[in-house]
């Protein structure tokens, strides 16, 4: 088998034996049932993953921003110029960018993966060199990738998880950059979840009527270009590397190999989501491993998380990207795992539950 596949057949199901001993722990800890709302599924499901109770703490936490440019840019669907990649990976590798800062605030080491930027980027501390093409082809006049683009941008992706794990992330955060990117992914949303173009197209950077408009046509045009959607027997390579972006395809594949390594992944917005739905496709039991970290403002990010079933743990109608809003997030993910970890149950405290009337005692004993 090649790297795809072998990770494939390794990523396991979620443990129900483990997610019920979180569930029942959850039950004796000092605390009402159920007060922690969310946060208690997401435990739930990273011990699951884990395939043990409690599972490990989420981190360290290392962030992997892809960075690929986009054919499509040639249609008019945003104002900001191609060479905006390279220039602002030149500022994340500097430590200038939001995705830094939020970083730097929760300990999160910041790797930038040169996947496919249009541009010759030296080597540099915190650069990963994995270079596809530079750039993608315009999907509206053919594929935007050849398969073997699209298979080497997987297997870079799955390359990288490896590693950052390798390394010792025990959580892993996606990242993104790429002027165009958001066209790609309302293309991907609108492939794999058979929402029509208008009702997963956004405003990206903040484009005008007249540019969303055209947008809008730009991925209408590239789906019928491409027969898509093609219904449930559509090959996801085949989908990525006909109107997804090299940045697509590798988080895809890391995705892939962070659950083949039960680790969890904590995605951040459209682009996320998009490739999310990619490597779903490729292998539903892929989705064990994610955590929606946040709701873009973007409609197709809406569209993707709820086709993954995900809920996302924040919503500040952030569209930046970088992974700025998994980030934001990463406490969250920790703070549930640390409660198996550290929080008193009734019995070890002294603390008494319910009583025979069914009201809440909390009086120590």
């Amino acid at each position: 088998m090649n790297l795809i596949e072998q990770t494939i057949a390794s990523i396991p199901a979620l443990d129900e034996t483990a997610m019920r001993d979180a569930r029942d722990h959850q039950a004796r800890l000092t605390k009402p049932p159920g007060s922690l709302g969310v946060l208690e599924e997401v435990s739930v499901r990273l011990a699951g993953l884990a395939g043990q109770c409690p599972p490990p703490l989420p981190e360290p936490a290392a962030v992997a921003v892809f960075a690929a440019d986009h054919g499509v840019h040639a249609q008019g669907v945003t104002p900001w110029p191609q060479e905006v990649t390279a220039q602002m990976v030149a500022n994340f590798l500097a430590g200038g960018a939001v995705v830094n800062a939020f970083a730097a605030q929760v300990g999160a080491q910041v790797s930038v993966v040169d996947i496919g930027v249009a541009a010759d980027l030296g080597p540099a501390p915190g650069l990963v060199r994995r270079k596809i093409a530079p750039g993608t082809a315009d999907m509206t006049r053919g594929p935007a990738m050849t398969p073997d683009q699209a298979r080497s941008a997987v297997v870079a992706g799955i390359e990288v998880a490896r590693s950052l794990v390798e390394e010792g992330a025990g959580c892993l955060v996606t990242g993104d950059m790429g002027i165009a990117n958001t066209t790609a992914s309302a293309a991907l949303i609108a492939a794999f979840t058979g929402l029509p173009p208008e009702r997963v197209t956004g405003r990206g950077t903040g484009i005008d009527d007249a540019t969303h408009a055209r947008k809008v046509e730009v991925v209408r045009a590239a789906l019928a270009l491409h027969g898509l959607p093609a219904g449930d027997g559509a090959d996801p390579l085949g989908v990525l590397a006909a109107i997804g972006g090299l940045e697509h395809a590798a988080i895809a594949g890391f995705i892939l190999g962070a659950a083949s390594l039960r680790v969890p992944v904590v995605l951040d917005g459209v682009i996320a989501g998009a490739a999310a739905l990619a490597a779903a496709a490729l292998c539903p039991r892929a989705v064990g491993a994610c955590v929606a970290g946040h709701r873009s403002a973007e409609p197709g990010h809406t569209a993707a998380i709820d086709a993954l079933g995900l809920r996302p743990l924040v919503d500040l109608e952030l569209r930046l990207g970088e992974g700025t809003g998994a980030l934001l997030a990463l406490p969250l993910v920790q703070g549930a795992v640390r409660v198996l970890h550290e929080v008193a149950t009734f019995d070890s405290a002294g603390v008494s539950g319910k009583d025979a009337g069914g009201r809440d005692q909390w009086i120590t004993g």
